[in-house]
């Protein structure tokens, strides 16, 4: 059975159905069911119509609910005279779905495993040994969010930039467990991008193939981290690289420039690098100019005063950095590097150790200890 195919459908079945009525929770355990009785049918014989046959399983299973439930009857006599799948003008079942699953009601990270249930065909399982939670404290998540949304109606445009959040807060996961959370992300993206032609959603797919080409890289033995400066760069993956470039240039072609445009321009010029000594860091810092002037946004900021750090040297990238707020996140971190770049050995230590304590994960953590550790054994010795 082509499980690839079924989780290609999936979305398509439930946008159907709802357009035909059903809420979405009802929808959604409908087309559960019916992919059950494709597991055990569709093994001694596929359906020269998968979808069709997905529709009107999934479409008996929600009436059969439906009929059990006394307060649904009223509900059900209206459906029954909703137009048929295919005589809908102009409706994108798939995209609506998108949009429905990053409705603004919804918690970010509910927005984030309804997305993966609905629209990217994972299991509840294989979501929740991705976020590395209990199977039971995910379905719990995905039944709130499904209760949360299931009076909304498609009856008005969704918000690009919510769904692009969702999908950018989804390829940051990574990978964990038996899902590669960060090649889900890519699929949906491009899936996203030729259901749109929206210039943003572009801009997203390039800047994630950039951050992916270099996976490879980012990790050394042991699981330590590899800055990017430190990475070997052979291991980059010039396919995606050629790839988020393509597809950056056309969004850009189209002059209607957003922040993950931006994002991926910086991402190409670390990329189009041969060597970390060939950056073109003044290229850079006017792409984050760009970028803080259409986000306004605190880490952009960050980011900007390590690169003015680098194309005007450590003490203007101290000036660009002493403007914002300690607190945010990194911060301590990129003021350690940036001392350590103008000679203050003993600063940079001080502070490298301090990040070490409020870095977000483990290889960080880890990351940082040790350019402590190698500062102070430089002063030691």
């Amino acid at each position: 059975m082509d499980e690839v195919l079924l989780r290609t459908l999936i979305p398509t079945v439930i946008g159907i159905l709802v357009r035909r009525g059903a809420d979405f929770a009802a929808a959604e355990d409908a087309v559960q069911d019916a992919l059950v009785e494709a597991v055990r049918v569709w093994p001694h014989g596929a359906p020269r119509d998968p979808k069709g046959w997905l529709v009107t399983v999934a479409w008996r299973k929600f009436l059969d609910a439906a009929r059990a439930d006394t307060s649904r009857r009223q509900r059900e006599v209206r459906v029954e005279d909703e137009p048929l799948p295919g005589q809908g003008v102009g409706v994108d079942d798939t995209l609506q779905l998108y949009f429905l699953c990053a409705h603004p009601s919804l918690t970010p990270a509910s927005a984030v495993a309804l997305t993966l249930r609905a629209v990217g065909g994972l299991t509840t399982r294989q979501i929740a040994q991705a976020y590395l939670v209990p199977e039971a404290t995910m379905a719990q998540r995905i039944s709130r969010a499904k209760r949360t949304i299931s009076g909304v109606r498609f009856n008005q445009a969704g918000d690009v930039a919510t769904v692009l959040r969702v999908l950018y807060l989804v390829f940051n996961e990574g990978y964990s467990g038996d899902v590669d959370l960060a090649a889900e992300a890519i699929r949906l993206t491009r899936q996203l991008a030729v259901k749109t032609h929206h210039e943003e959603v572009a801009g997203l797919l390039a800047l994630m193939l950039l951050h992916h080409a270099r996976r490879p890289a980012r990790i050394g033995p042991g699981g330590r981290l590899v800055p990017l400066a430190e990475q070997d760069r052979g291991l980059w993956n010039t396919r995606l690289i050629a790839e988020g470039v393509d597809v950056l240039q056309t969004a850009l072609a189209r002059d209607r420039l957003g922040e993950f445009q931006a994002q991926a321009a910086i991402a190409a010029l670390h990329a189009d690098a041969a060597t970390a000594e060939e950056t073109d860091w003044v290229q850079i810092v006017e792409w984050y100019d760009e970028l803080v002037r259409l986000t306004d946004s605190p880490v952009a900021r960050l980011n900007r005063a390590v690169a003015v750090g680098e194309a005007d040297g450590p003490r203007a990238g101290l000036a660009a950095l002493a403007g914002l707020d300690p607190a945010l996140p990194r911060h301590t971190a990129v003021a350690a590097y940036l001392h350590e770049r103008d000679g203050d050995l003993v600063t940079a230590a001080r502070l490298y150790a301090e990040a070490a304590r409020s870095a977000p994960n483990l290889a960080e953590c880890e990351h940082l200890t040790r350019q402590a550790a190698r500062l102070n054994a430089q002063l030691r010795g």
